[in-house]
């Protein structure tokens, strides 16, 4: 028996992977997130599985669900949104996993940041603007971020900065970023990644607080925040540059 920690990606039934899907089609037990995986993801587990959604459940229902399945000797799939290994609490099913002796493993999926730039046609890595993304979060009511991670300090890397979980501390980045990436600088909340209503919000840090404010988002978004977002001139990278010679084009090119 194994408990599969699968990352479903950000909405879209069709970007979860291959593997993902194969193991939801054979698990007789599914737990899946149900506030941000969509139905249609587990809707392929098996005739007569057992179709949780853990939304409402506690880390200890949860835990007693899959000490069940094993009993059983039944492989459980439980179905985290875009990749778990962000911001996906597995950390804390997986100790307790360790502790009853019940094996698991861990599939990725799309994270949402990776959806959120390919539906908005941007790269977030730009030669010579941005060569570091960060991904990240405010403090609000969940735990507080650890000493050395606050956006003042992972801000005067001037690194593409991708804010999760953070959308109603909108103000306070305002004020952490301004005074290090300046006024003007763009700022794009994403809304529900891959699903129906997916929506965009483009704006700099010094309008993009009144934007959400009118769109009256609190949730579920994910705001970016860097140089690498506007569109602008650019240099071309050296990966295919025809001057430029690489152990896979060892000749330069005219």
């Amino acid at each position: 028996m194994t408990v599969h920690f699968i990352g479903a990606g950000p909405g879209a039934p069709d970007l979860i992977t291959v593997r993902g899907l194969k193991l939801i089609e054979r698990c007789p037990v599914c737990l899946y997130a149900g506030s941000l995986v969509p139905e249609e993801v587990v809707a392929s587990a098996p005739a007569g599985a057992k179709v949780i959604d853990t939304a409402p459940m506690t880390l200890d229902q949860i835990i007693a669900e899959m000490q069940i399945a094993d009993e059983a000797g039944q492989d459980v799939a439980r179905v985290h949104s875009g990749d778990p290994s962000l911001y996906g609490a597995i950390a804390e099913q997986i100790r307790r996993l360790k502790a009853l002796g019940i094996a698991f493993d861990i599939t990725p999926g799309v994270p949402a940041f990776a959806a959120a730039a390919a539906a908005l046609g941007r790269e977030l890595t730009v030669p010579e603007v941005s060569q570091t993304v960060i991904l990240t979060r405010t403090a609000m009511k969940s735990s507080a971020m650890p000493e050395g991670e606050d956006l003042a300090t992972l801000g005067k890397s001037g690194a593409t900065l991708a804010i999760h979980l953070s959308v109603r501390n909108i103000r306070e980045i305002e004020r952490q970023l301004i005074p290090l990436y300046g006024a003007d600088c763009p700022a794009i909340v994403a809304y529900r990644v891959g699903w129906p209503d997916e929506a965009f919000f483009k704006g700099t840090l010094e309008t993009i607080r009144e934007i959400m404010r009118k769109a009256k988002i609190t949730r579920t978004a994910l705001i970016f925040v860097g140089r690498a977002l506007a569109e602008q001139d650019f240099r071309d990278s050296a990966l295919y540059d025809g001057a430029h010679a690489h152990i896979l084009r060892p000749k330069r090119s005219a």
